[in-house]
């Protein structure tokens, strides 16, 4: 790249870093650092949702994953956002919300008791930290297939950048974090627009890209442009459903937006429910663009290279090989972004698990509030540096998305069936442990099946990649239920109840019980007046869920 290449990606990220600093000067209490005070408006909360689930390994690894497998990616990225992010404002969040609860894991105790919370803290630490991992490989492959980089320089960088987003993240807290993302928000959406009008271009459009397509074939006999439509990928044998795969899809996205303390935390500083329902239609609906134009530069990929070798290096090579100079500085810039509001807010979100749900929880339970602040604050780098340690994993795959899909069936899945059993029933205490510990089970056996020795006794149907989350909300509902005829079911009156209220025996209050009764009651919204159905948050989920819907089914299946 030339200098003036890096003066952009310097400048524009810089400028972001150097605002979260300022804005680290005000987080003092807990509830600044763990909750930014709820003071947070809608739009500054959707646009660090969005630029938090867009992160530097989507743009990567959703180019690879549609160059081989096609357009089946889309579900998760659109209508399966909209459903998890509904969903998680909808229900979850105000639940907790309302309880005085910091964290989801909080909900889990007051719903099942504290194995359930701590179970459900470890999980995500290690499903958010393995994100983490995939992260820095694809800011790693982007470094040295796009820059050009050695890959000495390229880890010094890497290093570089996650510390800096330590840094503030660890000073600033949730407020510093939803305040940058959303100016790197801003930035990623020049960036990727930038090389999808390139490579659209080189590819002659899309009606260009798909007649190139159709005279390409694939090893299954089919044609190339089949990888336009959802409905034609079948799964690695080719013999998974293309509805069972879109299900699976759904069944993704609700745990990531619902098990995943990096968007949940976001919608837990909203200054009101309106705020917090609107913040999570906006942040998934602003996504749909960019996810869905980087799933298609991948089909564009394909068209140009046909026979291109390493899927997951597309993107970079694409992005080195057509963009001139200014040009690659903000793709640069756009990458960088992606990279730094992820680091923060899962830096953020997993150190609040920590501080709250373990360390607080089971092993220092009365200090002062000034004592879980500094925890947290050295959590942040711990929880960065895990990362590192699943790239031998991440590299032995095909692609980063097959690593990523194979770990979440084990203990996201169940989990998730937890929480929305939790909400929606009055299942047993005791079925959340039973649920997660059956799903789990289950988890552990298919993925041994897939990944480290050929059980001959089980079919694919049971333990495929696909199937297997079918199955795992299957076993943890089972598990639940059987708890429940067993144990008799939950008791009304303690559906929503307090932390404080349902677990705390001590005779002296705890910090979390005294920091959760400090919380000032959430409003319902913002305004002198309620507001008018124009404004009502559940008519615009419903319409853009209808109509994206609609558009996958019609013009992609």
């Amino acid at each position: 790249m030339s200098w003036f290449d890096w003066l952009i990606v310097f400048a524009l990220n810089g400028s972001v870093i150097v605002y979260g600093f300022l804005l680290a000067r005000g987080a003092k209490t807990s509830e600044d650092w763990f909750l930014g005070h709820r003071s947070l408006a809608w739009w500054a909360i959707g646009l660090s949702m969005f630029a938090t689930n867009v992160d530097n390994a989507d743009l990567v690894s959703l180019t690879g994953t549609t160059y081989k497998e096609g357009m089946h990616i889309i579900m998760v990225h659109s209508l399966g956002a909209l459903v998890g992010a509904s969903f998680a404002a909808f229900f979850l969040v105000p639940a907790m919300a309302r309880a005085g609860h910091f964290t989801n894991a909080e909900y889990l105790e007051a719903r099942y008791g504290p194995v359930s919370r701590v179970l459900s803290a470890v999980i995500q630490i290690q499903y958010r930290s393995s994100m983490l991992g995939l992260m820095i490989w694809s800011l790693y492959l982007l470094m040295t297939g796009f820059l050009g980089l050695a890959t000495w320089s390229a880890w010094i960088l890497i290093v570089a950048i996650v510390i800096f987003a330590a840094v503030y993240t660890s000073l600033g807290g949730l407020k510093s974090v939803v305040m940058t993302d959303a100016l790197q928000g801003i930035i990623m959406f020049f960036g990727v627009a930038i090389i999808f009008a390139t490579v659209w271009n080189e590819a002659g459009g899309w009606s260009g890209m798909l007649r190139t397509l159709d005279e390409i074939e694939l090893a299954s006999g089919a044609s190339a442009d089949d990888l336009a439509q959802m409905g034609s990928y079948r799964g690695d044998r080719g013999e998974t459903s293309p509805i069972i795969v879109a299900i699976g899809w759904l069944i993704i996205a609700l745990g990531y937006w619902s098990v995943n303390h990096s968007q949940t935390m976001r919608l837990s500083g909203a200054r009101s429910i309106w705020d917090m329902k609107m913040a999570a239609i906006f942040g998934a609906t602003i996504s749909m663009p960019i996810m869905v134009g980087c799933a298609s530069i991948g089909l564009f990929g394909r068209a140009l290279f046909p026979e291109f070798k390493s899927p997951d290096q597309l993107y970079p090579h694409m992005a080195g090989l057509y963009l001139g100079p200014g040009l690659k500085g903000m793709v640069v810039a756009s990458i960088v972004a992606a990279s730094i509001s992820t680091f923060d807010s899962m830096g953020s979100s997993l150190s609040a698990l920590f501080t709250r749900d373990i360390y607080a929880r089971l092993i220092a339970k009365r200090r002062e509030d000034a004592h879980y602040v500094m925890v947290s604050r050295w959590a942040t780098f711990v929880i960065m540096a895990l990362g590192f340690a699943y790239l031998p994993f991440i590299g032995s795959k095909q692609t980063m998305l097959q690593a990523f899909l194979t770990l979440i069936p084990v203990f996201v899945t169940p989990l998730f069936a937890v929480y929305a059993i939790g909400l929606f029933t009055r299942a047993s205490r005791k079925a959340g442990i039973a649920g997660i510990a059956l799903g789990a089970a289950y988890g552990v056996v298919a993925l041994i099946d897939r990944e480290v020795v050929d059980l001959s006794a089980l079919a694919p149907w049971f333990t495929g990649r696909w199937v297997a989350l079918l199955w795992a909300i299957l076993f943890s509902s089972t598990g639940a239920l059987l708890a429940t005829i067993w144990f008799g079911r939950c008791p009304a009156d303690l559906m929503s109840q307090r932390i404080d209220d349902a677990t705390s025996h001590d005779q002296t209050a705890n910090w979390l019980d005294e920091s959760s009764r400090a919380l000032s009651k959430i409003p319902e919204h913002p305004f002198e007046h309620p507001p008018g159905r124009w404004l009502c948050p559940e008519t615009f989920a419903v319409v853009l869920i209808g109509a994206t819907a609609f558009i996958l089914f019609r013009f992609f299946w």
